[in-house]
């Protein structure tokens, strides 16, 4: 628990826009009942490659992690200690790596998906490895919208199924989210992705972030990314889109499996603070993020509570 010296340092540090908490989810409560202020609360996972199952006991890194039932009984804890507060999001990768895959082709993973309520989520590039068909085919088993601003889809079969972001209110707040992928050239076969053009995910999230702040007024704005965290090469990624967004609020990441136990702060184009989080893969960890905004639907100030299942 953190110390502070003064009344002044405390109120610096406990009502800046965007610092990071944890274990501070009864004062969020205890603002809200006193009308205080509103709070959502934001799950997320990344790269769960069919891990429909836990490991199993023997494994020696994750015995006994992740699994989709897991997961579910997690995610309905929350939401009944927040009610309808909450949001369910995922940064892609969720086929290939289980039998479950092979067999089912995604249709079971959709299928829990959409049972658990997730709200949107983004493509990944194993998430082509059965082809622009396949993902066409399993989209009816999601009763949630995939979400990507920077593959140009109007030669594909996938034209018109994804969506360029998505409007939510959750407790009077207005959300905006929006996605962005990888290229898919020397990661996916040809054949597999087709005609999907992929354009400049930092120029194409400049232009997405601008419509749902400026033109839509969304009070908060999220971008599922499946780009990776962070390369030691002059390569886009979750860092290097933050440090080149305006607007965006937080990026939850995907890909290079990295497991952060707190999002990291990067300063934006506009001197404000950007958080950017990814937690591993295969359902290991469920992300969490509370939120505290003020009764003009300002941010107060953010926590996180990621878990392990």
């Amino acid at each position: 628990m953190k110390t502070f010296q003064s009344r002044r340092e405390f109120i610096k540090y406990f009502l800046g826009s965007a610092y990071l908490f944890s274990n501070y989810s009864y004062l969020a409560q205890i603002l809200e009942k006193q009308g205080k202020s509103k709070t959502i609360v934001i799950l997320y996972t990344n790269d769960q490659h069919s891990r429909i199952e836990p490991f199993p006991t023997s494994d020696p890194k994750y015995p006994n992690m992740g699994g989709f039932a897991k997961r579910a009984t997690l995610i309905n804890q929350i939401r009944m200690e927040y009610n309808n507060q909450v949001l369910l999001l995922d940064a892609g990768d969720i086929f290939q790596g289980t039998p479950y895959f092979n067999y089912y082709h995604g249709e079971l993973e959709f299928k829990l998906m959409s049972k658990m309520g997730y709200d949107a989520a983004t493509l990944g590039n194993h998430d082509f490895d059965l082809g622009v068909e396949n993902i066409v085919k399993q989209l009816p088993h999601a009763t949630f919208e995939f979400l990507n601003c920077n593959y140009d889809f109007r030669n594909s079969p996938l034209k018109n199924k994804i969506l360029p972001y998505k409007i939510i209110h959750k407790n009077g707040i207005k959300i905006g989210i929006t996605g962005v992928g990888i290229e898919l050239e020397g990661l996916v076969l040809k054949e597999n992705y087709g005609d999907i053009i992929y354009q400049n995910p930092i120029e194409k999230l400049q232009q997405t972030e601008k419509i749902l702040k400026q033109d839509k007024h969304c009070d908060y704005i999220i971008c599922l990314s499946h780009l990776g965290y962070q390369y030691k090469e002059n390569k886009v990624s979750d860092i290097l889109l933050a440090q080149n967004t305006y607007f965006t609020d937080l990026i939850i990441g995907g890909h290079t499996h990295t497991f952060l136990e707190q999002p990291v702060l990067v300063k934006n184009k506009n001197n404000a603070e950007t958080l950017v989080t990814q937690v591993g893969w295969a359902g290991i960890w469920l992300g969490q993020l509370v939120i505290n905004f003020s009764e003009c639907n300002k941010k107060i100030f953010q926590f996180a509570e990621n878990q392990k299942v």
